[in-house]
């Protein structure tokens, strides 16, 4: 599966095609010390499953309300975060896009892109200098970029911070890193410096943690908002994955020696941020926002473990986009919403036939979403929808070009492929980048307005500002076609054999349906300069907001998004039992997925033999979890089975496992499972662990309103929602009655038969002859199923 990520025009871009793409911000606050009482209101604000810094009063309640929803304005209980990239100036000749062009009452967050990581481990921009888009340029006579003079920069950050004074619900993020400037950046003369960005700022060159470039990074991250008035900060990382060759071919010399420990030093480098940014916050009186863009593929995330990073970010921000594209020859949907069992990529890799797969395809927004929804509340998610287009040529079988092929003879230079998809050029690829060699990047990639004119046969006035002829004319018809089922339209040449993948006003209206139906957080789009609105004295689209305040209407009255991670109450004691999943076998050696799931008990009280533990995770992946460590592990109840044809039905699997009957788990002792499923997960959550007839949340969900308690201490915690948690293995045995036949010594018994021995009902594994139960250990033949 490709390892796409945005699309990424422009000289920041490169060589982009297979993207698989202090003073200011007001007076800062005295750090007075918090009373208990402020502390406690502040955490009433916190979001549900949101990491709290220790020692730290965060300020929750400047961003958030009582029920741990996020502040955006009245007519906005729903986000529209767009991104809004630097490069798009108007001095190359092409079309400005500028602080004055965004629609400022339809969005909540903007998103600028981008800034990097410098050689000194950094957040920067750049030089300060008059050519620097982001702090010294300016747009003499250009109506509405008319410099603020109260701020001592220009550029576009002067700008933002004009019109947020205007529209002050709205919030600003400088989003770091990006395809082209993950690995490295662009020096103020335009040549890309293969620093190791990232790589190297986050894990050292052994794969262990880089501690100290974190802690620099972090430092400046909290310096850089403070100066430049940001809200916060967005990471955008591609890949911290161990699949080897992930990401740009340019990076790949940092990043693959490092594989085995990218996905700590990412880890590391969240929990830095959230931390420093948390402590800025409470001297700032502010709280400061982390988000990521984090990828949709299900490749990529499968080499990013259980994601362990969503505990830190406000919001996650999902690149369900470049789903299909030119890196391959399969010509698909760029965004689809829903999977329709067809996509030929799956297919070929025979997804839809393995039974391990529960026959799901992942290759979709909706399994993006789930996949993210198994470990925060659908109000910290937000589904990306593109504003440009994705495309092949020469395009053969499929309907109308849907799930053909269109194979290349030869790829981009730089691209790092030796097989790839024949993309489409010329007037169907205006927003290309170039390769190594200076050539055309064939990707099929249009800003929609373009893709809009395609489609009415119309050729733009702005063509010549992108090399075309005054009197160039169109070949063919560039008919549209719409699936319902994938909710993806798109453009057929059949004279051409083009196919170009857009989003219109359909797609986007049922995708905004989907965010309100599921109490989703938003949208988040790449990028704001794509939107198209009818220009009725020239005759064609250019540059508008038509998709953008689509949106904004459907979402204005829609209900609060949801603020919780389960979707069933948990109890509100919560118990010091730790959680953790590790060791991930590293790229394409990790399927199955078989981490080692680690349970430590950091209570005062030993867990007898027996404690049961319960869990959810995403219906992303199909409800086929087990063990292969004696402790039971089974899925109790599915809110989704089967095919994910039309969509996901539901949220979580629920799964049970319990210590060995004969094991227990004493005070600051740990105890280790094999897990194993197939298709990637985000660290299971809603945790519950059944002690003595009560149940018990675990501290680690980071739940609103949970106290954590000793177990059995004080008044007593007050049990699950359910109650006491029945055996899903059926009734408890009467002691002393014991049903399964004695075990003897000189019968054979076969996989799965039960007999009594010591008062102990057993069951063997498989076949076994000889061996007496009780003595062949949790990794042994038999199964103790506990006193009878």
């Amino acid at each position: 599966m490709p390892s796409p990520s945005r699309s990424r025009a422009g000289r920041r871009a490169g060589p982009a095609l297979f993207a698989a793409a202090a003073a200011v911000a007001g007076l800062v606050l005295a750090g007075l010390p918090a009373t208990a009482s402020q502390a406690a209101d502040q955490e009433s604000c916190r979001p549900d499953g949101l990491y709290r810094t220790p020692g730290v009063d965060v300020p929750y309640c400047s961003a958030y309300d009582a029920d741990g929803r996020e502040k955006m304005g009245a007519d906005h209980p729903r986000r529209v975060i767009g991104y809004f990239t630097g490069w798009r100036t108007g001095k190359d000749g092409k079309p400005a896009y500028l602080a004055s062009d965004i629609p400022w009452d339809k969005v909540t967050h903007i998103n600028y892109a981008f800034a990097h990581v410098d050689g000194a481990h950094k957040l920067s921009v750049g030089s300060d200098t008059a050519a620097n888009p982001a702090t010294g340029m300016t747009w003499p006579g250009v109506e509405g970029a008319e410099m603020d003079p109260g701020l001592p920069y220009k550029g576009h950050f002067n700008l933002l911070n004009k019109f947020k004074k205007q529209h002050p619900d709205v919030k600003t993020m400088i989003s770091v890193g990006g395809w082209a400037e993950t690995g490295g950046y662009f020096a103020d003369d335009g040549t890309r410096v293969d620093s190791g960005g990232f790589y190297s700022m986050a894990t050292n060159a052994d794969g262990s943690v880089n501690q100290a470039g974190i802690d620099t990074f972090a430092d400046s991250a909290v310096d850089f908002v403070r100066t430049y008035g940001f809200n916060g900060v967005d990471i955008d990382y591609e890949y911290p994955t161990t699949m080897k060759d992930a990401g740009n071919p340019l990076d790949w010399s940092f990043a693959n020696g490092r594989r085995a420990g990218l996905v700590k030093g990412y880890a590391a480098l969240m929990k830095t941020l959230r931390e420093k940014l948390d402590r800025a916050g409470a001297a700032d009186g502010k709280h400061y926002l982390l988000s990521v863009a984090a990828p949709s593929s299900g490749y990529l995330l499968r080499g990013m473990e259980t994601f362990q990073v969503q505990k830190y970010l406000d919001y996650v921000n999902i690149m369900s986009y470049d789903l299909h594209g030119a890196w391959n020859e399969y010509v698909g949907p760029n965004a689809s919403l829903f999977d329709d069992g067809k996509d030929a990529e799956l297919a070929a890799a025979n997804v839809y036939g393995s039974q391990q797969y529960g026959g799901i395809g992942y290759l979709n927004t909706d399994w993006a979403y789930h996949y993210f929804r198994g470990s925060m509340p659908a109000g910290r998610i937000n589904i990306g929808l593109p504003y440009y287009t994705r495309g092949h040529k020469n395009v053969q079988g499929g309907t109308d070009g849907l799930w053909g092929k269109a194979a290349a003879s030869t790829c981009p230079a730089g691209s790092g492929l030796t097989k790839c998809g024949d993309g489409a050029v010329g007037i169907d690829n205006l927003w290309h980048d170039k390769d190594d060699n200076g050539k055309e990047s064939p990707a099929g990639s249009n800003p929609m307005w373009h893709a809009k004119n395609l489609e009415k046969g119309i050729v733009g006035d702005y063509v010549t500002r992108y090399g075309f002829p005054a009197d160039t004319r169109l070949t063919g018809t560039y008919a549209r076609k719409y699936d319902s089922t994938l909710v993806a339209p798109w453009l057929w040449n059949a004279e051409k054999k083009v196919f170009l993948s857009t989003e219109d006003e359909q797609s986007v209206a049922a995708k905004a349906d989907y965010v309100v139906d599921r109490g989703i957080g938003g949208t988040m789009v790449w990028e704001l300069a794509g939107d198209y609105g009818w220009n009725a004295a020239k005759g064609q689209y250019e540059t508008g907001d038509t998709l953008t305040s689509l949106m904004y209407g459907k979402f204005k009255s829609a209900s609060p998004y949801g603020a919780k991670v389960s979707n069933a109450p948990l109890p509100d004691k919560a118990v010091d039992i730790g959680v953790e999943f590790g060791e991930f076998k590293l790229g394409d050696s990790n399927y199955p997925i078989t981490p080692k799931v680690k349970i430590t008990n950091n209570t005062k009280t030993a867990l007898p033999g027996g404690t049961e533990f319960r869990f959810d995770y995403s219906t992303a992946a199909p409800g086929n979890a087990s063990d292969q460590s004696g402790f039971g592990t089974k899925v109790i109840s599915s809110d989704h089975t089967g095919s994910n044809v039309g969509g996901l039905k539901g949220d979580f699997h629920r799964v049970s496992l319990k210590l060995p009957a004969w094991q227990t788990l004493a005070p600051g002792a740990s105890v280790e499972l094999s897990f194993n499923y197939y298709l990637p997960v985000s660290t299971p959550w809603n945790w519950t662990v059944d002690i003595a007839g009560t149940t018990y949340a675990l501290a680690g969900n980071l739940a609103r309103g949970t106290t954590v308690v000793e177990p059995g201490s004080g008044t007593g915690p007050t049990p699950g929602p359910t109650g006491p948690t029945p055996d899903p293995t059926g009734p408890t045995p009467t002691p002393g009655a014991c049903a399964p036949p004695a075990w003897s010594a000189a019968s054979a018994y076969g996989g799965g038969s039960t007999v009594s021995h010591k008062g102990h009902s057993w069951k063997s594994k498989w076949w076994t002859k000889g061996e007496e139960p009780g003595s062949t250990g949790e990794w042994g033949v038999w199964q103790d199923l506990g006193a009878c």
